[in-house]
């Protein structure tokens, strides 16, 4: 099965602000290790949302473009794997190994992926 896995956002990452360079060393080791078991798909940090619009649907009516940042940062994303995993279980024993999460103060969301 595929899983993705979302990083929220924080208030430092929507600001540009990213992880120091041991944490991003950290991380990679950590997504080496996921690559080197088959298990990343994809793995990407974004952009803060101020770089990024959202594309509102109301009916009939023609789609509105609202351009970022977006309030709220608990309710954005970071960044996201999708991965391999056994079960969702197997995916969430995984990520509570993952090194930052927004400096340990953040959040996982891990969603099967519809096959």
């Amino acid at each position: 099965m595929r899983f993705l896995v979302m990083v929220k956002a924080s208030p430092e990452s929507e600001a540009g602000v990213g992880p120091s360079r041991e944490e991003l060393e950290t991380m990679s080791k950590f997504n080496e290790e996921l690559l080197n078991d088959g298990r990343i798909v994809l793995a990407e940090g974004l952009t803060p949302s101020s770089e990024g619009v959202r594309v509102l649907f109301e009916g009939d009516a023609e789609p509105k473009v609202i351009d970022g940042p977006f309030a709220e940062s608990k309710e954005l994303v970071a960044g996201i794997w999708v991965l391999n995993g056994e079960s969702l279980e197997d995916v969430v024993a995984l990520m509570k190994r993952a090194p930052n999460p927004e400096a340990k103060g953040g959040v996982i969301e891990i969603r099967p992926i519809s096959e």
